[in-house]
């Protein structure tokens, strides 16, 4: 497992009965979690302490409950600042499990020592985005939310990369791809994270299971010639880690070489000293 554990500003103190309490800077939030099926008492006092809580309605989705917390505050993680604020479906702009891929694609395009374009796929408020343009990277931002695309430019803007080369794109990723091979763009890397389901800003329907493969097979035709990794993220359930290494090692290194490697991700669980399963990624780096 893939454990992201280089936080200061960010923890899950404990996780029970399908809920988690975390630490997001000064601020405490209990959020629901599918993983978090077992039932241990609740002896952390930060439980009944929290400033924000998101109950899941039996009939779908669910609602925040407030106490004391801000409209938005940020977080910081190594040299990237990051705005959170609450909203829809428990979200809170941020997943922290992912500073562990954060911390891989800034050191792959660091020690690279030439000019890197990265192309960041469904890219979310942009973490990952930040993180490539820190290690000085040319970064091509696409989401098909232009809020989330907004969002991310503020968190750009927080973590000083205001004037970094980011290419900002609101545009279904799809099209885009197909666009930039028309085009005969190229990428030295390519980070996704797709949704289990969703539609592009014209009702383009996108569905994980799906569309995955086909997508990572048009993904590698904007590879370069001497690219340096591919790195695919999943939240569905279904996909496993296994198949996100089958994929990138049927598509990825028949062409280019290299090496493949998927784990989950996962986020240190402060008072138990275990790990909380979040997602899974796939890797394809060249050696």
């Amino acid at each position: 497992m893939w454990v992201a554990e280089n936080w200061k500003d960010y923890e899950v103190m404990d996780c029970s009965g399908g809920e988690k309490l975390e630490r997001w800077g000064d601020y405490l939030l209990i959020r629901p979690d599918p993983q978090v099926i077992w039932n241990t008492p609740r002896e952390n006092p930060g439980w009944k302490k929290r400033n924000a809580h998101y109950h899941r309605s039996s009939r779908g989705g669910g609602e925040w409950e407030f106490f004391q917390l801000p409209e938005q505050w940020e977080i910081q993680y190594k040299d990237l600042v990051f705005h959170l604020k609450p909203f829809s479906f428990k979200h809170t702009g941020l997943f922290p499990e992912q500073a562990v891929n954060w911390d891989w694609v800034f050191e792959r395009i660091e020690h690279a020592h030439r000019e890197i374009k990265i192309l960041n796929l469904f890219a979310y408020t942009g973490g990952a985005t930040c993180a490539a343009a820190k290690a000085g990277a040319f970064v091509t931002h696409v989401d098909a939310s232009k809020g989330m695309v907004n969002w991310a430019k503020e968190n750009a803007k927080a973590s000083g990369l205001e004037k970094a080369p980011i290419r900002w794109i609101v545009d279904d990723c799809v099209k885009f791809v197909e666009r930039e091979i028309r085009r005969g763009n190229h990428y030295d890397g390519i980070i996704m994270d797709p949704p289990s389901y969703g539609r592009g800003p014209k009702g383009e329907i996108w569905k994980i299971e799906e569309s995955i493969y086909s997508f990572i097979q048009l993904c590698t035709r904007l590879l370069s010639r001497e690219p340096l990794f591919v790195l695919v993220n999943s939240y569905t359930t279904g996909l496993a880690p296994a198949v996100l290494d089958y994929m990138l090692a049927s598509e990825v290194v028949p062409q280019f070489g290299g090496k493949t490697e998927a784990q989950e991700l996962g986020l240190p669980v402060t008072d138990s000293g275990l790990v909380l399963p979040c997602g899974a990624a796939g890797r394809w780096y060249c050696i």
